[in-house]
């Protein structure tokens, strides 16, 4: 009984570290009422993984990850956050799949 109690209670701080798969994944943080500038070009990113979420379904995504502007493109390395992309003030995206796809070559380098 006493093991369960300890899972339980830490069971939501084992989820929080892991939202995201091992690796490495970029994530666009983005809202429903912007969805009309969402990055388009997220799918062709390589040699990673692509995800969005929605911080208008769960506000803990933008505490947790203090996301202020959306979208918000955070290029995660083994769930720890390795480069961040914020919108301008239009909230549109003004970094390109070129510099993202950069960072994310980067990455896989220095892993070398």
């Amino acid at each position: 009984m006493k093991n369960i109690l300890l899972t339980l209670l830490f069971l939501p701080t084992i989820m929080l570290s892991q939202d995201f798969p091992d690796g490495l994944t970029v994530v666009e943080f983005n809202a429903s009422f912007n969805k009309p500038n969402e990055v388009q070009w997220l799918p062709k990113l390589t040699d990673c993984e692509v995800e969005r979420v929605d911080i208008t379904t769960d506000s803990r995504w933008a505490n947790e990850y203090k996301i202020v502007v959306v979208p918000t493109l955070v290029v995660f390395n083994n769930n720890e956050e390795a480069k961040r992309f914020q919108a301008n003030i239009m909230m549109t995206m003004e970094a390109t799949l070129k510099e993202v796809q950069e960072s994310v070559d980067e990455i896989i380098m220095e892993a070398f």
